[in-house]
């Protein structure tokens, strides 16, 4: 069996050791693109874990302690799912709330399950130097300058993956043939996996959204403009939310969401991730004075920006239990009552029904539409 993981970055003492590691790490949307660009520098055969499906969950619930929060459980079903591929390694990032100790619980327990793997956890910030002495670790050989090449090209698949989403989030409720922008999309990725030059990911990112630009579409001007907010894993993976977005585009909204793992790009180091909880702050004034942690402030700074800026209403989306935004919602409660803006609350979690989405998202749009029409009356 591999030895139990240290504490720190949690490099387990066994890293390297194998003569050939299977690696294998979480879905969290389309991002397994880039993150597979990374894995590669670990001299490892890369597992993209199995698509998401209700028994990733039905796993991951299983295995979890009770009120552990949502992508816990998902992240647990994806590592038992590929230890039954024959996963012999895993890796988890770090955090700014409780899924800086997921690595460590998530280890403990399925070492309990009797599984024997390597287990390496990231330092959890954009740091390329970090990542660089963690894959060190389990692959000595592994370059400066080869680390430094793959991470602009997995930084370069990131900004296309997720100006590509925002481009089509926005546009394909309205798009005059249903499945258009969803074919674009597919080919994009197939070709974006397979490139490991920047400029060969840039040039298929501004083709793609020339053709993306190209689809026809119908956009009223008076169509719903709704913001989705809320904690960082049930935005970005879009099974644990049960497809929210899309749910919003069918019912005629442009739909905009402000996190994405650029985002984090932009704001990683210590004096950008300040300025910006400085920035969201000002926004979020008068309804919250101090940081509530990860993502929970930006979820009142973005409401209230949004609320400014004309839109018609907000999603707040979280997994159930998460206290960051549990903090945030009592000041978004606040922002709502006082101005009369509508925020539909949903927390998700392994008991959640689609059935119950649906009818929540059917009366939420038909009362912005009324109010809508009542504004312009």
């Amino acid at each position: 069996m591999a030895t139990q993981g240290s504490a720190g970055h949690g490099r387990s003492s066994r890293l390297g050791a194998r003569e050939r590691n299977i690696v294998s790490t979480p879905h969290m949307g389309d991002y397994w693109i880039p993150i597979k660009t990374l894995g590669e520098l670990l001299n490892c055969e890369v597992m993209v874990p199995p698509p998401m499906t209700r028994r990733t969950l039905e796993l991951g619930t299983k295995h979890s302690p009770e009120f552990v929060c949502l992508p816990f459980k998902y992240n647990l079903g994806n590592y038992l799912e590929s230890l039954e591929k024959g996963a012999t390694l895993l890796v988890q990032a770090g955090g700014g709330c409780r899924f800086g100790y997921y690595g460590e619980v998530q280890e403990a327990i399925l070492r309990d399950l009797g599984y024997d793997f390597d287990f390496l956890r990231l330092s959890g910030n954009t740091n390329i130097r970090e990542f660089y002495r963690d894959f060190k670790a389990v692959n000595p050989s592994l370059t400066w300058r080869k680390a430094a090449a793959a991470f602009r090209v997995a930084i370069a698949q990131t900004r296309a993956l997720d100006e590509i989403d925002d481009f089509i989030r926005k546009r394909v409720g309205f798009q005059a043939e249903d499945g258009a922008m969803e074919a674009i999309k597919k080919r994009f990725m197939r070709e974006i996996d397979a490139l490991r030059d920047v400029k060969a990911v840039r040039a298929v990112h501004a083709r793609t959204l020339e053709e993306l630009a190209a689809v026809p579409v119908n956009m009223p001007e008076d169509r719903l403009r709704v913001g989705v907010v809320g904690e960082l894993y049930v935005l970005m993976e879009p099974f644990s939310n049960y497809f929210v977005e899309k749910q919003l585009a069918k019912r005629g909204c442009e739909v905009h969401r402000f996190v994405t793992v650029s985002q984090m790009f932009d704001h990683s180091g210590r004096k950008r991730h300040q300025r910006h909880i400085r920035e969201m702050l000002d926004y979020a004034a008068p309804y919250l004075k101090y940081h509530v942690g990860a993502d929970g402030t930006e979820s009142v700074g973005m409401t209230h920006k949004l609320m400014k800026d004309g839109f018609d209403g907000v999603l707040h989306i979280k997994p159930f239990g998460c206290m960051p935004e549990v903090n945030a919602m009592s000041a978004l409660q606040r922002l709502s009552r006082e101005n009369t803006f509508p925020v539909l609350f949903i927390s998700y979690d392994s008991q959640w029904s689609e059935t119950g989405l649906q009818t929540r998202l059917d009366a939420f749009c038909d009362m912005l539409t009324m109010r809508k029409k009542r504004a312009s009356a």
